[in-house]
C-alpha cells in the first residue's frame, strides 16, 4: 500500500511540472517591394554614365541643377534648340526614356547662309540635317532612350504645336538676335513664336544664355559677340506671350568680366583668341566658361 501511494505521489509531482516551452519560428520577412528610382536618381545615373570629357564641363554647365530648375522629367517631350554635337542631347535622350521624345530644332536655312563659314558644302549638309541628325542621334539613345526627331525654326511642322512640355534654348539665342538686330530677318521673334506654339499650356521655356552686364554698350550686346542682356531676352520672350516665372544664378560666373573688345569664344571650350599666346590662354582657362543667365518662362495655362 505504501509503495502504491509513493508511485501515485511521484506521478502527481510529474503532472504538476510545467510543460516545456517551445519558441515559435519567426515568420519570414516579406521581400521588400522594388521601388522605382526618382527622377533625380535617374538623372544622376545618366550623368554618371557620360564620358569624362563631358563631365569636365559639369562645373560650368551644371546640367543636373539646370534641368531640374526647368522641370525636365522622364517621359516628357522636349524641344532642344541647336542641339549640334549633342552635349545635352546625350543626357536628355536616356533621361527622358522610352516614353519621352526629343525634338532637335535648328536655325532656318536662310539664316545659316548668313554665316561667313557657310560654304556650299556646309549648306548642302544643312539641306538634309532634319533627317541626318536624328539618324546620328540614334546612337545616343541607349537601350531605352527617347524618340528623336528634328525640325527647323521658321518651318516647325504643325503637328508639333501644343505637344512639348519644355523648350530648351541653351546658348542658342545670340545668333538669332544678332541677325535680327542686323535687319536680316525676324529670326529671334520667329524662334520664340515657334517655341510658344510648340508648348502645351503651362509648358516651360528654359533659357541659358551668355549674359552681358547691364553697363555694357547696347551695340556690343546684340549677339554678335555671343552676349545678350537679360532684358533683351525677357522682352523677346514676353513679346511672344511667355511670362517670366523665375531666374537662377546656377550658371553664373562672376569671373567672366568681358570688355567691349571681347567675344565669348575667347573662353572655354574654344579659347579662340589665345592660340598663339600661352600666358593669355592660361589666364582665360582660369576664368572657365562664360557668365550665363538662366531664365524660366511659362506659357500661360489660360
Amino acid at each position: 500500500m505504501r509503495y502504491t501511494l509513493m508511485l501515485l505521489a511521484a506521478a502527481g509531482m510529474v503532472a504538476c511540472q510545467p510543460a516545456e516551452q517551445t519558441t515559435p519560428e519567426p515568420e519570414a520577412a516579406a521581400p521588400a517591394e522594388a521601388t522605382e528610382p526618382t527622377a533625380s536618381e535617374q538623372l544622376d545615373a545618366v550623368l554618371a554614365a557620360q564620358p569624362d570629357e563631358a563631365k569636365a564641363r559639369y562645373q560650368y554647365r551644371n546640367p543636373k541643377e539646370t534641368l531640374e530648375f526647368f522641370g525636365v522629367e522622364p517621359g516628357m517631350t522636349v524641344v532642344e534648340a541647336l542641339p549640334g554635337g549633342g552635349w545635352y542631347s546625350k543626357i536628355l535622350l536616356p533621361y527622358l526614356g522610352s516614353e519621352g521624345q526629343l525634338i532637335g530644332a535648328a536655325y532656318a536655312l536662310d539664316m545659316y547662309s548668313l554665316f561667313p563659314f557657310a560654304s556650299e558644302a556646309f549648306m548642302q549638309r544643312q539641306q538634309t540635317w532634319t533627317t541626318d541628325w536624328p539618324a546620328g542621334a540614334e546612337a545616343w539613345r541607349g537601350d531605352d532612350g527617347a524618340e528623336v526627331v528634328a525640325a527647323r525654326f521658321g518651318s516647325m511642322p504643325a503637328e508639333v504645336d501644343g505637344t512639348a512640355d519644355v523648350v530648351l534654348m541653351i546658348r542658342a539665342l545670340h545668333n538669332l538676335a544678332r541677325f535680327q538686330s542686323a535687319g536680316d530677318g525676324p529670326y529671334l521673334d520667329t524662334a520664340m513664336g515657334d517655341a510658344f506654339r510648340a508648348l502645351k499650356p503651362g509648358g516651360v521655356l528654359g533659357v541659358v544664355q551668355h549674359h552681358a552686364r547691364d553697363d555694357m554698350p547696347d551695340d556690343w550686346a546684340t549677339g554678335g559677340n555671343g552676349y545678350l542682356k537679360k532684358q533683351t531676352v525677357i522682352d523677346a520672350a514676353t513679346a511672344a506671350g511667355f511670362e517670366l516665372d523665375s531666374d537662377s544664378d546656377v550658371n553664373a560666373n562672376p569671373a567672366d568680366q568681358p570688355t567691349a573688345e571681347d567675344i565669348v569664344w575667347r573662353l572655354l571650350p574654344g579659347l579662340r583668341t589665345s592660340e598663339d599666346d600661352a600666358e593669355l590662354r592660361a589666364e582665360l582657362e582660369q576664368i572657365g566658361e562664360s557668365n550665363r543667365m538662366t531664365l524660366k518662362f511659362v506659357k500661360p495655362a489660360g
